[in-house]
């Protein structure tokens, strides 16, 4: 089985070391102004049991900007190790909020 998983715009890979990920979030959907800055947040170390909620939003317009935008939020729930089947009903353990300002 391939470690790295890419599910929507976010890529987690395992670095090697126990319990940590990097990610790398990306946009395949035409348009996407990113309004975030470029620096991304460090990877996050998780030990078995543990989760992180990772989000992400993007803003949407025509090329010319003469349309109608439209706004979407991605939420990424990722556990390390087995996990029950209501883990991602709790609080996580690491919140990582990566939405940026609308305008």
């Amino acid at each position: 089985m391939d470690p790295r998983r890419r599910t929507g715009g976010l890529t987690a890979r395992p670095t090697g070391a126990p319990g940590r990920i990097n990610s790398h979030a990306s946009s395949n959907r035409p348009a996407a102004r990113r309004s975030r800055p470029t620096a991304r947040p460090p990877a996050v170390r998780l030990a078995p049991g543990q989760w992180v909620r990772w989000q992400l939003n993007y803003r949407f317009s025509s090329m010319t900007g003469m349309q109608d935008w439209s706004y979407w939020l991605d939420t990424f729930n990722i556990a390390y190790g087995p996990a029950n089947a209501d883990v991602f009903l709790s609080t996580p353990t690491v919140f990582v909020d990566e939405q940026g300002p609308l305008r």
